[in-house]
């Protein structure tokens, strides 16, 4: 399987989405709570060109990357789901 690794924020209602889908479909990953603060996001924009969050990380992607947790829902449910 695939390393999988998701930059996130605790207090972020879609990063909530993207963690209850992978908890749900039973996929292990990394979380990673990126700060606060946007400007102090420099990693998060090194790997998606973006400071917003949810972003997940999946070696399987074509990308490598997604950023919207409505993508990464269904992206996670294409792939990973039963």
């Amino acid at each position: 399987m695939a390393a999988i690794e998701l930059y996130d924020r605790p207090d972020c209602p879609y990063s909530k989405r993207v963690r209850r889908v992978l908890d749900v479909l039973e996929v292990d990953y990394e979380e990673v709570v990126v700060p606060e603060s946007k400007a102090d996001r420099d990693e998060l924009e090194a790997i998606s060109g973006q400071r917003g969050v949810p972003v997940l990380v999946d070696d399987d992607h074509p990308d490598g990357w997604l950023a919207d947790s409505g993508e990464i829902s269904t992206y996670l449910k294409d792939t990973y789901g039963a």
